[in-house]
């Protein structure tokens, strides 16, 4: 299976599917309750073009160190980097595929029930807790500890992304949890299940040496788990926190504020 046969095969249909599902909600008008309708397009186009720019550096060091490699038979031999373009390009399918199930979910799923309750300490605990994390993972990754690195590598890439969501609005995004939780969980084990497809064909490799050794269903190792979670963390926090009605009236404050101190 070709590299770009897998991403029609896994992504492409369900965007399509996904496609006409939205221009059927926005030929009935369905609302978004909670969420702004206006620059919805604008904001996940933004999302494809930060995942681009953000995750180029680290897929380079990770196929320049031999993390991942892709069978040369299998790609078309278009390289940007040490990247094929079929790596960039899924990139942009998948935020493209998460940013339109969050669209679709967002127009179904009822309103949390509960009241909001904005909390700084919430915001401060939670970036403590993934600061920790992120500390941890970068003494992992420069200790040199082999089987660590595609893990450790992944995780002080991906979290400081997280760090400006959770201090701006962790609030927010534990208020709309019942939506994330619909959001990251089923992509997640998509896209991990798909990637079975992908190494059992031959499209890509992971390194053995350079992977912890934790393997699901005896192929799928640990590490693209969480990558494919993660990445789906940041879009599903990104979409929520950008459209969140609760999150504009929270940037006007602040920015009647001067932006000083924590929004």
């Amino acid at each position: 299976m070709t590299y770009f046969g897998f991403l029609a095969r896994f992504v492409l249909i369900p965007i399509i599917v996904l496609l006409l599902l939205t221009w059927r909600d926005e030929v009935r008008a369905l609302e978004l309750p909670g969420f702004m309708r206006a620059n919805l397009w604008r904001i996940l186009l933004a999302h494809v073009v930060l995942a681009l720019v953000y995750t180029t550096p680290w897929d380079n060091y990770l196929v320049a160190t031999g993390v991942w490699s892709y069978n040369p038979g299998l790609v078309t031999g278009i390289v940007f980097g040490w990247v094929p373009i079929e790596e960039y390009t899924f990139f942009v399918v998948e935020t493209i595929l998460a940013g339109l199930w969050w669209l679709w979910l967002v127009r179904r799923l009822p309103k949390p029930q509960w009241a909001f309750r904005p909390s700084s300490v919430v915001r401060m605990v939670a970036f403590a807790v993934l600061l920790g994390i992120w500390l941890v993972a970068c003494v992992l990754f420069f200790s040199g500890w082999k089987p660590g690195t595609y893990l450790s590598i992944t995780l002080v890439w991906a979290l400081p992304a997280i760090f400006p969501q959770l201090l701006f609005g962790a609030d927010i995004l534990w208020h709309y949890r019942g939506l994330l939780f619909w959001i990251i969980i089923p992509t997640g084990l998509y896209l991990s299940m798909a990637d079975i497809f992908a190494l059992r064909a031959g499209t890509w490799a992971i390194s053995p040496a350079q992977t912890t050794g934790v393997l699901f269903f005896g192929i799928l190792p640990l590490e693209e788990v969480v990558f494919f979670f993660i990445t789906n963390i940041l879009i599903g926090f990104g979409m929520t926190l950008m459209l969140a009605n609760l999150s504009q009236e929270r940037a006007i404050a602040w920015g009647k504020r001067g932006y000083r101190g924590l929004p």
